[in-house]
């Protein structure tokens, strides 16, 4: 329609010229004898083209959903265990659950503008996609580093983290699921060993309670009643035990060393994993650029 008005104007005024003169359309500008050549008519894409473009909205489909799904997964914890009311906002910035939430939203908004982006053939979005991306690399980039060159401070903070674990199992659920789920897989109790409980308040010998000597259930040797039920009480009383008689009920060595055994171990898997994600991303961005470039020409037309 604005190509029609352009030429609609462009023949108005156009100079009026006698039938008589035969060398008239000869002294208009090549641009007003072809309207064509001034209103461009945009190129069609290839097949290889939109075939990109299809595979492109589908990738960030794909990823738009995942990340809806870690937001409604972060969001439910949260409403879950009351973080969002008024008197649950101040530990609401050390709610594992939050990255849950962060992470689904810069997934969705990223995702979204590259779906968009694809599908309307907006620079502004694929741009803004293609931006979040490297951002993306970059911070990646940056943690390998830091693995490599604080390996010994991420061994301390990770020590302070289950220590922070430790002593608030009893007030998270989230906390209390993943130290069971350790302590289980890597059939080991503590930090260091299984006194560490002795730090807890609820499992100190002087805390008040049934749970005072006490250590979790997943620090048991057999933490299961009947083969089905876990056996609450299979660990209470083992701190008033010598390491001996302990050593019978659960798992005397702490997690510590057993986490860095298995980190260790995993390094294939965590190398594997991070090629992975690698390729994704690089797939995401040839894409993005490959649309980009090929509605580009017709921007600047």
């Amino acid at each position: 329609a604005s190509c029609l008005s352009v030429q609609a104007s462009r023949l108005v005024e156009l100079p009026y010229s006698s039938s008589d003169d035969d060398d008239g359309d000869t002294d208009l500008p090549m641009a007003q004898q072809d309207p064509g050549a001034w209103c461009p008519v945009p190129p069609k894409p290839s097949t290889f083209s939109q075939c990109v473009r299809y595979l492109a909205v589908l990738w960030n489909l794909l990823f738009l959903l995942l990340g809806l799904l870690a937001l409604a997964v972060g969001v439910w914890g949260l409403l879950a265990k009351g973080s969002l009311r008024g008197d649950g906002l101040a530990p609401l910035g050390s709610d594992p659950m939050l990255l849950f939430v962060l992470a689904g939203l810069g997934a969705s908004a990223v995702s979204l503008a590259g779906c968009l982006g694809a599908l309307r053939s907006s620079p502004c979005l694929l741009r803004f996609f293609l931006g979040a991306m490297l951002a993306f690399a970059g911070l990646e980039v940056l943690g390998g580093l830091l693995l490599l060159v604080a390996r010994q401070r991420l061994r301390d903070a990770l020590r302070d983290a289950l220590l922070l674990c430790l002593l608030r199992y009893q007030e998270e659920p989230d906390l209390r699921f993943l130290v069971d789920e350790v302590q289980q897989s890597l059939q080991c109790c503590g930090l260091g060993s299984y006194r560490d409980w002795e730090t807890n308040p609820y499992f100190n010998c002087s805390a008040p309670g049934v749970q005072a000597c006490s250590v979790p259930a997943s620090c048991c040797l057999d933490p299961w009643q009947n083969g089905t039920v876990t056996n609450a009480q299979c660990g209470f009383g083992v701190l008033r035990l010598g390491d001996m008689a302990a050593s019978t009920v659960v798992h005397l060595g702490g997690c510590v060393a057993q986490l860095g055994a298995w980190l260790r171990g995993q390094v294939g898997g965590i190398a594997a994993g991070a090629a992975v994600l690698v390729l994704v991303e690089a797939a995401g961005t040839l894409m993005a650029l490959k649309i980009l470039r090929d509605i580009a020409p017709i921007g600047v037309r």
